[in-house]
């Protein structure tokens, strides 16, 4: 069924899209289909690693800050 599209046929597909979407507004739009194709082919394929375990946030080392001040300040008045 696909296979009998002339090029004749695919530049006026490509005329009227141009008309009713504009010059600023096609290249958008190509941009957008490509992006989906893309994504769609790499969940069919496989190619996403989703199964990957989250990356853990590194904790600075050095001044633990005003938290572990209240802290320490709080078992140095519990002591008598």
């Amino acid at each position: 069924m696909l296979g009998n599209i002339s090029p004749l046929e695919i530049m006026v597909v490509l005329i009227i899209a141009l008309i009713v979407f504009g010059p600023k507004r096609l290249p958008e739009l190509g941009r957008s289909l490509g992006k989906g194709i893309r994504e769609f082919k790499g969940s069919v394929t496989g190619e996403n690693d989703d199964d990957e375990p989250p990356r853990q946030r590194e904790i600075p080392q050095g001044d633990p800050g005003p938290v572990a001040d209240e802290k320490a300040e709080a078992v140095a008045h519990k002591r008598p």
